[in-house]
């Protein structure tokens, strides 16, 4: 299961705080409604700086063991975290925004499920609400066509390495983690990159694009790490 080791060391590897508020800065630069619901929350950084700038919030992840990571930045309880897949949304309830971050979004390996995850999340969004993703840029690809590599120790003394790849339209992330016992614990994790046009047309049916922007603030497709999406509910 994916992040089972790697949840304990999540924040280690890749919190950024500058990161963190540059998303709620984006999301809030669109004055979504309050009521919100967060996909693939992962260690709920970004969800707890969500709920304190006054978002009521729900926030789903499928490892239980970072669903356990966020749930301790959370102490009031103010959010209502769950453990569940994002491609089945039922029984929740409308929301006025939905977000999905830091390409969670590029787990849907086939087409298909890029399509009934739009189709779930539309069922779950009031009419005018507003629908925020980001997505790894055709970019990353070439980036990462030579393999990346980076070893290190955490502060209990475990040691990882982290290694990069991509090969087609696929990015590939492999973590070993040498545990004090000498035991080795690996995860394999592996997403897809897909083209800015074919999520417009995927996206057509349930929503209309109110921005695409490159890293944030670059208006539209350019070269850069993410692709960031702003979707609005159509009507009716």
């Amino acid at each position: 299961m994916m992040y089972n080791t790697l949840a304990r060391y999540y924040d280690a590897l890749v919190k950024d705080d500058e990161a963190t508020k540059a998303y709620v800065d984006w999301i809030e630069s669109f004055h979504p409604g309050k009521k919100m619901l967060e996909l693939a929350c992962g260690s709920g950084e970004i969800t707890e700086r969500l709920a304190r700038v006054g978002h009521r919030l729900d926030a789903l992840d499928l490892s239980a063991d970072m669903v356990e990571q966020a749930k301790q930045k959370d102490p009031e309880r103010l959010i209502g975290f769950s453990v569940r897949d994002m491609l089945d949304l039922t029984g929740l309830p409308m929301y006025e925004a939905v977000v999905c971050l830091c390409d969670s979004f590029n787990y849907l390996l086939e087409k298909q499920d890029v399509a009934r995850f739009f189709e779930q999340v539309a069922g779950h969004i009031e009419a005018g609400g507003l629908f925020f993703f980001d997505t790894h840029s055709l970019d990353r690809l070439d980036e990462f066509a030579d393999e990346f590599n980076e070893t290190g120790a955490f502060e209990d003394g475990v040691q990882y390495q982290w290694s990069i790849m991509a090969e087609d339209d696929f990015v590939y992330q492999d973590f070993a983690f040498y545990l004090a016992d000498g035991s080795v614990v690996q995860e394999h994790h592996m997403q897809r990159v897909y083209a800015p046009r074919f999520l417009e047309e995927a996206l057509e049916p349930w929503f209309d694009i109110v921005s695409v922007t490159t890293d944030f603030d670059e208006k539209g497709i350019a070269t850069g790490e993410k692709y960031f999406f702003v979707c609005k509910r159509k009507r009716g």
